[in-house]
């Protein structure tokens, strides 16, 4: 299931490479300090984010990223295209 939504988020158009260099820890990116990550909060630190990328991301669907998706989506970015 993990390769399904890792491929995923590639294939649904998040630049690794954009995502790699612009990628900060979790803290920095929960700039309300909620404790989750929304989709305008990922987005300002990764422009080119897509809304299916990050629902691909958000595994528990609550709309927000919990420290262990973001985790995942971070990896997802590091990850190569096969």
């Amino acid at each position: 299931m993990k390769k399904i939504i890792l491929s995923s988020l590639v294939v649904l158009g998040l630049s690794t490479a954009a995502f790699a260099q612009a990628a900060t820890d979790f803290a920095s990116v929960d700039t309300d300090t909620s404790g989750g990550i929304s989709f305008a909060e990922a987005q300002a630190a990764w422009p080119d984010l897509t809304q299916e990328a990050f629902t691909a991301a958000d595994l528990d669907g609550n709309g927000e990223l919990s420290a262990d998706e973001y985790d995942g989506l971070v990896a997802a970015s590091a990850t190569p295209a096969s």
